[in-house]
This record gives C-alpha cells, sequence and structure tokens, in this order.
C-alpha cells in the first residue's frame, strides 16, 4: 500500500518543527511518513528518493530545511509531484534565509512555500491534505468537517 504524503527533512533536528505537519493529517485520516533526507549530506538518497515518489505512489512531499534550504528545491527538481517547504528557523535569520530561498525558485520549478517554524508544518500538512481531498470524496468530507469545527470553535463575543 503507498502513503500518499511524505515528509521530509534535512536534519533530525527539523523534527520538532516539521512533527507539528503531522497534527493534521492525522487528524483528517491521511497516511505519511517521515524520513531525513538532507540535500547536502545525502544527496544520492534525495535524488532516488525524489524521482521514485511517484512510483511508490507519493502524490505529496512535504519538506523543510534551514539555511540554505535547497531540499524543497532540490526535490522539486527531480519530480513532477507538488513540494510543499516549510523553512525551520535556525541560526541569526531565524529562518528568513530559508524563506528566501523557498520562494526563489526559477521558473519552471514550483514550490509552495509555507510559512516559517510550527504553523507553517502545520499549514504544510493541512495543504497537503487539501490537495488530496481533491481526487478523495471522503477525505473532502472530512476536510469540511474539519474546518466546521474549526469556524465553531470561535465563539461570538461582544467587546465593550
Amino acid at each position: 500500500m503507498s502513503i500518499p504524503v511524505n515528509i521530509i527533512m534535512g536534519s533530525r533536528s527539523d523534527w520538532p518543527i516539521m512533527e507539528r505537519a503531522t497534527a493534521p493529517l492525522t487528524e483528517l485520516g491521511v497516511e505519511f511518513e517521515c524520513k531525513v533526507v538532507s540535500a547536502h549530506r545525502t544527496p544520492e538518497r534525495l535524488l532516488e528518493f525524489a524521482k521514485s515518489a511517484p512510483e511508490r505512489g507519493v502524490k505529496v512531499l512535504i519538506a523543510g530545511a534551514g539555511g540554505a534550504a535547497h531540499l524543497a528545491g532540490m526535490a522539486a527538481a527531480m519530480t513532477w509531484i507538488p513540494v510543499i517547504a516549510v523553512p525551520i528557523p535556525a541560526g541569526r535569520l531565524q529562518g528568513v534565509d530559508s524563506l528566501l530561498s523557498m520562494v526563489q525558485m526559477p521558473k519552471g520549478v514550483a514550490v509552495s512555500t509555507q510559512a516559517i517554524g510550527e504553523p507553517g508544518a502545520y499549514n504544510a500538512g493541512l495543504m497537503a491534505a487539501q490537495i488530496l481531498a481533491l481526487t478523495d470524496p471522503q477525505l473532502a468530507e472530512r476536510l469540511q468537517e474539519w474546518r466546521q469545527q474549526q469556524t465553531d470553535s470561535v465563539p461570538w463575543e461582544v467587546i465593550d
């Protein structure tokens, strides 16, 4: 059986942030797999991983990286499936360098980039579920129910 979402990160130290991507996927019943695949330290692993993703039934890749943050762009260059990038806050620039690296992809290599850190990782998981819901009516229904619960959880308040 194929696992539709793969979450990859440049280093094990990225896991505390990237783990947030698993929350909406788990809530919505979407299967996922998480791996460390470094663009710089394991380039051959990245090449094989990204090229084989469609054959393995992967529908969406979520890639988190800090610093130079080449992981998402390199993965996108090697596969035709959607890649969602998550900038990891690190160093002096706290993820701004990663964000700029991810959003400045050249024409023809599309990467959907989320916010820096935990909110971005969470939204990456949600975006992956939304992409899958386009062709999965049951997931679409769960997603719509999830959205309604989110709406219902915000009370109407009168502020004096």
